[in-house]
């Protein structure tokens, strides 16, 4: 069976975005799901084309288990809507934007933070030109929503019991 595939999507992919591919595949991999699902992120911009996630993601992601140091920032495109099942945009502008590469995309891109349960929250904000504090409210709500979105992957992608 072919992985369902999930794209996590920001701006410049060096922020929120790996680390939402971080967590998730933390959780994934905890939840014995890791090999039912296949991640990656990318930016809707081409800013950081290359470039691993900023060094203070990856510092207060790295505080909570999560190392990011190997995701390199890349660009999303077209080709990504056919190869993912879901595309989760950080907040509304990117939400938009991956809309106009694709306007037919329907449920297939959706908010990131629809699937929290925790934070009511509806976007992710850019902690990029902010302090510390910013990174650990971008990790409580991805957290919060990667949490969400295992509990309907498991429902989704293992058969029932018996």
């Amino acid at each position: 069976m072919k992985p369902y595939a999930i794209l996590m999507c920001c701006m410049g992919n060096i922020c929120r975005s790996p680390t939402a591919e971080g967590v998730l595949r933390a959780k994934l991999d905890a939840a014995g799901l890791a090999a039912l699902v296949e991640l990656d992120s990318a930016g809707t911009h081409e800013y950081h084309l290359g470039r691993a996630p900023d060094p203070r993601t990856q510092r207060h992601a790295l505080q909570r288990g999560y190392d990011l140091s190997a995701l390199r920032a890349r660009k999303v495109g077209v080709p990504d809507f056919d190869r993912f099942d879901l595309i989760l945009a950080m907040d509304r502008e990117n939400l938009a934007g991956l809309l106009r590469l694709r306007p037919d995309a329907g449920d297939k891109v959706r908010l990131l933070m629809s699937f929290a349960t925790r934070h009511d929250a509806d976007e992710v904000p850019d902690p990029y030109y902010g302090e510390g504090d910013g990174f650990e409210r971008v990790l409580d709500y991805i957290e919060d929503a990667c949490d969400g979105l295992v509990a309907e992957l498991r429902q989704r992608l293992q058969p029932p019991a018996g």
